[in-house]
C-alpha cells in the first residue's frame, strides 16, 4: 500500500478548494458579497449638473460620464477616498480581465451588473430607495466600468450619499410609526420576497410599506421564544433602527471601496470580490486552524445573518440543531448575558459577537429555514481539530427486509479533503491526509471481509485538490481524475499515477446539494470511470470553480509595502474525466433520494451571475464494469418501491411540500391568527425533525441509523448482489 500513500507532490500546487482549507466549498467566505453593511459618504470635487430632484429628497445631483465627478445628494460631512483608493481601482479593472477564467472585459453588460449589485447591497428588500432614486442611478450603467477604469469613485459616493440619506428619513418615519396603533385584525400582507418587491413610487407608498414592515416585526417578537410584545417591542425595534442609521454613518473609505469594487468583481461571478485591508485581516484569522468559535460559515442575505454551511467537527455540528439556510437573529453570551438583536448589523460585527474562547457558551436566537418563529441554540464554542473533522469508519451488519442474508457494509464518513500542508511539504513521512487515513480504513474494511463500501461525501463542502485526486487513486487504477481551463482556455489535465488500488469492490458514493468543489471532483470520477454509483440528492453543489488571493499590494509594489486588501479572482474551471464540468449541474445522482436539502436555495446556481457549465474535451481513461444500467434501473424500482410504503419517508415529503410551500410565499399575511397559525405549523415541523435527530447525535457518531441511511445501505445491499449476479462484484 506504500505506493498509494505516496506525497502528491506533483498535484499540490494546483489549487486548494473547500469551506474548510480555502476559497471554494459551497459558498463564499464570510467576508463575501453583501458581508460587510458599510456607512455614509460623499464624493470630492463636484459639478453640478442639474436634474430633477427625487421624491422627498433635497436638491440631488449626478454623474454625467465617466469623467465628471459626483455631486453631492446632500450637503453633509461624508468621508472621502483615501489616496490608494483610485489607484487600488485602476488596478482591479486590470487584474479582472487578465487573471479570471472567463477573460471578460470589464464593459458596459459587466458595468450594468456591477450597478445593480451595488444598488442591492445597500437596500435588498427595495426599503429605502424611492423608484425616482434608481432612475437616476441607471442613467450611469454603461459609464461604471469607466469610472473603474479611471480610478473615478464619485459615482459609488453619490449612491452611498444618496442612501444614508434616504435611511435618514426612513428612520424618523420609523420614529413616528412606532407611536401609533397597530391593526393585527386587518387581513393585508407584506412583501418578503425580495424579487418581488418594488420600490416605493413616492414617500406615501414607503410610508406604507414600512407600516407593513414593523407590524411583521412586532408579530416576530411576540412570536419568539422569549417573547416580546407593547412598548418593549417598540423600543426594542425603534433602537434597531437607531443602531443601524449610527452605524452607516460610522463607514470608512476602506468600507465604501470594498462595496464599490465587490460589486465590480461579483459581476463577473459571486466568489470573485476585494477584500479591504481590514476584511483581509479578518479572513487571515478566520482561516487559522487555532480559531475558536462555532464552527460555521455566515453569510449575508437581505440585512439578516444566514448560515451557509456547518463545519463538520465544529461546536455548532457537535450541537447538531444549527444547519444551513437558518437565519441568526440575536446573540447573547453565556448562559444568562442579554440577547443582542443583530438585524441589519454588519456581518463582521455579527461575527465578532459569536467567535470566542473555547469553552464559553454563546446563545443564539436561530430562525430555522429563516422564516420560523425564534429559537434559542446554546452552543459551548470549541477549537475545530483535525482529528474531529477526519475520516472514520464503521462496519455495518445489514440485512434486507424481505431476505435472510446478512452482508457486511463498510460505512466511511468523511467531512473534508484535508492534508496537513506543512508536514506535505516537509515531506514528512507520515503527515495526515484524508487519502492515508481513508486507506487504512479499507484496509481494515478488506481485513474484516466486508462486501462493499459506502463513502459518505453528504456533508463534504470541499478541501484540497491534491487530495481529491489521491484519494480517487484509491478506488482506480491510474488516469486522469480532473482536467483545469484556465483564462487563456489552456486546458491541463491530472492524473492520478500511482499504480494499484486500495479497494476494487463495489463502492456507493453518498452525496447530497451540500457536497461540494473536490467533493464533486472524487463522485464526478467515480462516475466517469463506471467505478461506483453515487446516491442522494438529484444534484451536488454546482461549484466547478477555484479562487486565488492575489495581495493588492504586492500586485501594485512587487513587495508588500502596506496593506492594500486583496483580490479573490476566479481562475480557473474544473472538468471531469469525460469534459463535463461540475460548474451549475454538479454531480447527477444515479440513485435520488427525497431530502429537504435538495429544496434549499444553497447551490452554486442560486448564486446571482454563477458562472455558466461548459465543457472541454474528454481525456481517455479507462471504463469498469461496475455499473450495468440494468441492475441501476432496478435498483432505482425497487427503492421507489421501499421508499412509497415507507411511513417515514411519507411523513418527509409532506414536510418537504410544506417547506417548499414556504419558501415560496412571495407575501405574509400579517392578520395576527392567521400569522401565528402559519408558526405553529412550522415549528410543529421543525420539533418533528429535532425529536429525529435528538437520539443521533454525538461526537463519535460514524453511521447515524435514520430511515434515510437505511435505504442507503438497502441500495448498497442490493447492488453488491446485483455486482454478485453479474460476476461483477471484486475486492482485494
Amino acid at each position: 500500500m506504500s505506493h498509494r500513500l505516496r506525497s502528491y507532490a506533483s498535484h499540490f500546487a494546483i489549487a486548494i478548494l473547500g469551506s474548510l482549507v480555502a476559497f471554494s466549498g459551497g459558498s463564499p467566505p464570510v467576508q463575501a458579497q453583501n458581508a460587510t453593511i458599510l456607512r455614509e459618504a460623499i464624493p470630492p470635487g463636484q459639478q453640478p449638473v442639474e436634474l430633477i430632484p427625487s421624491e422627498g429628497a433635497r436638491q440631488a445631483t449626478a454623474p454625467q460620464n465617466a469623467q465628471q465627478p459626483a455631486p453631492a445628494a446632500r450637503p453633509v460631512q461624508l468621508p472621502k477616498p483615501a489616496p490608494q483608493d483610485g489607484v487600488v481601482s485602476r488596478l482591479i479593472s486590470r487584474l479582472m480581465p487578465s487573471e479570471h477564467v472567463s477573460g471578460k472585459e470589464l464593459d458596459n453588460v459587466l458595468s450594468a451588473r456591477a450597478l445593480d449589485l451595488y444598488i442591492e447591497s445597500f437596500d435588498p428588500l427595495k426599503l429605502y430607495f424611492l423608484q425616482s432614486d434608481i432612475d437616476q442611478f441607471k442613467k450611469y450603467s454603461t459609464v461604471l466600468d469607466d469610472h473603474v477604469r479611471a480610478g473615478n469613485l464619485d459615482l459609488a459616493y453619490y449612491i452611498f450619499g444618496r442612501f444614508t440619506q434616504r435611511v435618514d428619513e426612513r428612520v424618523a418615519t420609523i420614529r413616528q410609526l412606532l407611536k401609533t396603533d397597530f391593526d393585527f385584525t386587518v387581513d393585508e400582507q407584506v412583501i418578503v420576497d425580495r424579487d418581488a418587491a418594488q420600490y416605493a413610487q413616492n414617500v406615501d407608498e414607503a410610508t406604507d410599506r414600512w407600516r407593513r414592515q414593523l407590524k411583521l416585526s412586532l408579530l416576530d417578537l411576540k412570536d419568539s421564544d422569549e417573547p416580546v410584545v407593547g412598548q418593549e417591542a417598540r423600543d426594542q425595534l425603534m433602537r434597531r433602527y437607531d443602531r443601524y442609521a449610527n452605524r452607516w454613518k460610522s463607514t470608512s473609505s476602506d468600507d465604501i471601496l470594498e462595496m464599490f469594487l465587490t460589486a465590480v468583481t461579483n459581476s463577473y461571478d459571486p466568489h470573485s470580490t476585494y477584500m479591504s485591508p481590514a476584511t483581509l485581516e479578518d479572513f487571515t484569522i478566520s482561516m487559522s486552524l487555532n480559531l475558536d468559535g462555532i464552527g460555521a460559515s455566515l453569510g449575508e442575505k437581505d440585512g439578516t445573518t444566514q448560515v451557509k454551511a456547518i463545519i463538520p467537527g465544529g461546536a455548532a455540528d457537535l450541537h447538531g440543531k444549527l444547519k444551513p439556510d437558518d437565519t441568526i437573529v440575536a446573540v447573547g453570551q453565556g448562559d444568562d448575558g442579554e440577547m443582542v438583536d443583530i438585524l441589519e448589523m454588519p456581518l463582521k460585527d455579527v461575527v465578532k459577537l459569536i467567535r470566542g474562547k473555547a469553552g464559553t457558551t454563546v446563545r443564539l436566537g436561530v430562525r430555522p429555514g429563516g422564516t420560523g418563529n425564534m429559537e434559542i441554540y446554546e452552543i459551548v464554542r470549541a477549537r475545530v481539530e483535525l482529528e474531529d473533522s477526519a475520516a472514520r469508519g464503521e462496519i455495518i451488519e445489514h440485512q434486507l427486509s424481505n431476505q435472510n442474508s446478512t452482508l457486511k457494509i463498510g460505512y466511511i464518513n468523511l467531512p473534508s479533503f484535508y492534508m496537513d500542508m506543512e508536514g506535505a511539504k516537509r515531506q514528512d513521512a507520515d503527515f495526515r491526509s484524508s487519502t492515508r487515513d481513508v486507506a487504512k480504513i479499507l484496509e481494515d474494511f478488506k481485513r474484516q471481509n466486508v462486501a462493499g463500501v459506502v463513502l459518505d461525501l453528504s456533508r463534504n463542502g470541499g478541501g484540497s485538490l491534491t487530495e481529491a485526486i489521491s484519494l480517487t487513486g484509491l478506488f482506480i487504477d491510474q488516469g486522469p481524475v480532473v482536467q483545469v481551463k484556465d483564462a487563456n482556455g489552456s486546458v491541463q489535465k491530472y492524473d492520478d499515477d500511482q499504480r494499484g488500488t486500495v479497494w476494487d469492490g463495489p463502492l456507493v458514493v453518498l452525496t447530497s446539494k451540500l457536497s461540494a468543489s473536490a467533493s464533486e471532483i472524487f463522485a464526478g470520477a467515480i462516475k466517469d470511470y463506471h467505478r461506483g454509483i453515487v446516491v442522494g440528492d438529484p444534484q451536488t453543489h454546482g461549484k466547478g470553480t477555484v479562487q486565488t488571493l492575489m495581495d493588492i499590494g504586492q500586485s501594485l509594489f512587487r513587495i508588500k509595502r502596506a496593506n492594500y486588501g486583496a483580490l479573490k479572482v476566479t481562475l480557473q474551471q474544473f472538468y471531469l474525466p469525460d469534459g463535463e464540468s461540475t460548474q451549475l449541474k454538479g454531480v447527477a445522482a444515479d440513485i435520488i433520494l427525497p431530502s429537504v436539502i435538495s429544496k434549499m436555495p444553497v447551490a452554486e446556481g442560486d448564486l446571482e451571475y454563477a458562472l455558466e457549465h461548459d465543457r472541454v474535451n474528454p481525456a481517455r481513461h479507462n471504463l469498469y464494469r461496475m455499473v450495468p444500467m440494468d441492475l441501476i434501473n432496478s435498483l432505482r424500482v425497487s427503492s421507489q418501491q421501499r421508499i412509497a410504503t415507507n411511513k417515514e419517508f411519507t411523513e418527509l415529503m409532506r414536510r418537504i411540500a410544506l417547506y417548499v410551500e414556504q419558501k415560496d410565499q412571495k407575501s405574509i399575511s400579517l392578520n395576527e391568527e392567521k400569522f401565528m397559525q402559519r408558526r405553529a405549523e412550522m415549528k410543529a415541523q421543525k420539533d418533528e425533525e429535532e425529536e429525529e435527530l435528538e437520539a443521533q447525535l454525538g461526537s463519535d457518531v460514524v453511521f447515524r441509523d435514520t430511515y434515510y441511511n437505511q435505504e442507503v445501505l438497502n441500495i448498497t445491499h442490493q447492488y453488491i448482489e446485483g455486482l454478485r449476479a453479474q460476476n461483477l462484484a471484486r475486492a482485494n
